[in-house]
């Protein structure tokens, strides 16, 4: 049995997408991916034109959906002139190009969707480099199957066909820039973890935004700071990390990083690609978790978010939970009854400024165990460690007399270790 759902846009590139709901899933389930996967579409620039659900048993191997769904689809297709078919899954090489040859037009999976949206939105070089490893990790499995048209009988002299040449040749070339990409990739890190690093010294806390996608990650930020990152309501909307100073009531800095946001069936390869970015979730503090409190599946987007967390290592991170888009109803509901699940989190409206000074307050809360209150006798000749307390910390009482500097500081751990040996009694 199949069901067909229909919309009326109609645009240059027009879309048709297919999920296929194996006997046992849940239907809202998939139907809920699909929901995600025509935003998906969206936010690519193309418009959605009608949805065809697949109910089978199992998946195919030749056509993923069989030969029968697949000629269904393809007079659909004809009637309405659509010029590409988005898959909410992966399909091998062969799959796509058995369906392309009965369907006719242009044939996606969920993942090639999500490289083209990555991209279209990287800008920095970092980004840039993180989406081409992506890309290319998506294609060396796939090479064998893509060539096997051109494959004849393998192994002795004179048998090795251009199918197996070719493939080996493509192999080499992907595998090389693989290697040349990680490697670049490797310096961003090590750049990045120098930053971290002078940031610590500084005493600065570090604070990473996370969530999914859409959840209003980069307009809590620009909130905060002031900023003005880009907002807009589509998926991926920002790609490439910001970080961004913010100071809490307590007069004391912070530094804010809003990273790439995560979504349902988050391949992998594209978790494993973007490392350099989410090394900075790993080293933070504290991880803010934004989440899209109006959403109607909003249960299932945290529990995509606590996967990818997991997956990374930072599940076990301090966290706070800020549940946005109270501004509608529906929000400020289901804000009421998740805090009852989640004691430490914080309801707000970040496009319309409702509760960012009870947030404001939270934050310095979870990060106040962070510096330690310190009573200090320095010697005037350790100059250096002065000088790096009146640069780093937090000086609430100082008197200079007797060779000695009296202070009275709030520190961060490195600067406390350092301070040590200059604690008065």
């Amino acid at each position: 049995m199949s069901e067909l759902f229909e919309t009326q846009n109609a645009d240059i590139e027009t879309v048709l997408l297919v999920g296929v709901l194996i006997r046992g899933e849940e239907e809202w389930r998939v139907k809920d991916t699909m929901d995600e996967l025509a935003q998906l579409v969206e936010s690519a620039g193309a418009e959605v034109k009608g949805r065809f659900l697949c109910r089978q048993q199992k998946i195919k191997a030749g056509h993923y959906i069989g030969t029968g769904k697949a000629e269904e689809i393809a007079d659909w297709i004809k009637e309405n002139r659509v010029s590409m078919v988005v898959f909410d899954d992966d399909l091998t090489p062969a799959q796509g190009r058995n369906l392309e040859r009965v369907l006719e037009v242009r044939v996606l999976d969920r993942t090639q969707l999500i490289l083209d949206i990555f991209a279209q939105r990287a800008q920095t070089k970092e980004g840039c480099l993180q989406v081409e490893l992506a890309q290319h990790q998506y294609l060396l499995p796939r090479l064998r199957r893509m060539w096997t048209h051109l494959e004849r009988q393998k192994g002795g002299i004179g048998l090795r066909g251009p199918g197996e040449t070719q493939l080996e040749m493509d192999r080499r070339r992907i595998e090389d820039l693989i290697r040349t990409i990680k490697r670049d990739l490797g310096l961003v890190r090590t750049r990045r973890a120098e930053q971290r690093r002078g940031r610590k010294r500084h005493g600065w806390a570090l604070v990473s935004i996370v969530g999914y996608t859409n959840a209003g990650k980069s307009t809590l930020l620009n909130r905060l700071s002031g900023a003005d990152i880009f907002a807009e309501n589509q998926l991926f909307a920002t790609l490439d990390p910001t970080t961004r100073q913010v100071e809490l009531p307590n007069h004391e800095p912070m530094l804010m990083t809003d990273t790439v946001g995560f979504i349902q069936k988050l391949p992998h390869h594209l978790v494993d690609s973007f490392k350099a970015t989410l090394e900075e979730v790993v080293e933070a503090d504290l991880i803010v978790h934004v989440v899209d409190a109006a959403h109607p599946q909003v249960e299932t987007q945290i529990d995509a978010v606590h996967t990818v967390l997991d997956e990374i290592g930072a599940l076990d991170k301090p966290m706070l939970y800020v549940f946005n888009k109270i501004d509608q109803e529906k929000g400020r509901n289901a804000a009421k009854r998740l805090a009852r699940l989640h004691p430490r989190s914080v309801a707000v409206s970040a496009l319309e400024g409702e509760g960012i000074d009870r947030l404001f307050d939270e934050l310095a809360d979870c990060l106040k165990g962070r510096k330690t209150t310190l009573r200090l006798s320095i010697p005037l000749s350790e100059g250096k460690l002065i000088a790096a307390l009146q640069k780093s910390a937090s000086i609430l009482e100082q008197d200079y007399e007797g060779g000695n500097a009296a202070l009275l500081v709030r520190v961060g751990p490195q600067l406390a270790t350092q301070c040590k040996a200059f604690v008065a009694e």
